[in-house]
């Protein structure tokens, strides 16, 4: 699955993905950048 890294400000394959639901209940997915090993976050079911 695709999302946006935003140290690398390009759209990057994140791995180590798991689905998590944030604060406000809304689902998300949460995953590592392979380039810089940033945190990266897809909003919305996947």
């Amino acid at each position: 699955m695709q999302g946006y890294c935003m140290k690398c400000r390009t759209k990057q394959e994140m791995k180590d993905t798991k689905a998590i639901t944030m604060k406000n209940g809304r689902p998300a997915t949460q995953g590592i950048c392979p380039v810089c090993c940033t945190k990266m976050f897809k909003i919305g079911k996947c």
